[in-house]
């Protein structure tokens, strides 16, 4: 095997190692409680990362065994996939900019708005056809009832750093002045003109505030606050993936020189 294929079987390996972090992101976006709700948007992430593994594993097999028309084959899947990793951070830092969120004096948490989200999750998530589904996922989830085993009393309760999805949706909002008993039991609203959202509230577990704009609002907070944590891993993938595929291609330019030279050599050409 000649110096370029050597390099280039050791710039594939470390872009095999590349998708195990984009891989390890998709599965944690999907273990998230809204995830589990939006089937449609839980492993997109992952099956990229698979892909770049699989892409990854032919370049790495074409340079060790000196496979030409398979590491052409790996260049050319390698800058689609690059090109796809692109589009999806452009995507997601336009769609998850706008922050609907906004500050609750004497709380810990935020507060959600529902016209503060980008137009393209709104359509998307919060449609007539979209949420419905959503909205009978959310109460077989423990994103409420977990908030009942974590915090007792009110002070307690106020001061906590809750999830948007769990701001929006397992409380009313904090405009209707509701009389704290638990995290999901509230009493005696003093202004329930406040927000649409006051008189659509219920105790009833299974209802919550589910029904409401703000519990909307949460979901797209929390979609939000998990794209932005995964687009850091995936901006460090795509450097490195970039600097190894420009590598890549020197390597495999050298290489047919390399071939051409050793032909002339041996009088083939």
């Amino acid at each position: 095997m000649g110096l370029s294929n050597n390099i280039t079987a050791i710039v594939n390996f470390l872009a095999l190692l590349c998708s195990i972090p984009i891989i390890g992101a998709g599965i944690w976006l999907a273990s998230k409680p809204d995830y589990e709700c939006i089937h449609f948007f839980r492993w997109p992430v992952v099956l990229l990362g698979v892909l770049i593994l699989l892409v990854s594993l032919a370049g790495f097999i074409g340079a060790y065994w000196n496979r030409q028309g398979l590491l052409a084959f790996y260049l050319f899947c390698m800058a689609l996939l690059i090109g796809l990793l692109l589009v999806l951070l452009v995507f997601t830092f336009v769609v998850a900019r706008p922050d609907g969120s906004y500050t609750v004096i004497g709380r810990g948490f935020k507060e959600y708005r529902l016209d503060g989200f980008s137009s393209w999750l709104k359509n998307h998530l919060t449609n007539s056809r979209n949420w419905p589904k959503i909205r009978t996922c959310l109460p077989e989830s423990d994103v409420c009832s977990k908030l009942n085993q974590r915090y007792f009393a009110a002070d307690q309760f106020f001061a906590a750093d809750i999830s948007p999805l769990q701001s929006g949706c397992c409380k009313p909002p904090t405009a209707c002045g509701y009389n704290f008993v638990n995290p999901t039991l509230w009493l005696n609203p003093g202004d329930p003109m406040a927000d649409p959202d006051c008189y659509i509230w219920s105790n009833d577990q299974t209802q919550l505030c589910y029904n409401c704009n703000s519990c909307k609002a949460g979901l797209l907070g929390n979609l939000r606050k998990e794209w932005r944590k995964a687009n850091v891993v995936l901006i460090v993938t795509v450097v490195i993936l970039i600097c190894v595929y420009v590598i890549g291609c020197s390597a495999f330019k050298n290489a047919q020189t390399e071939d051409l030279f050793r032909r002339y050599k041996l009088g083939w050409i």
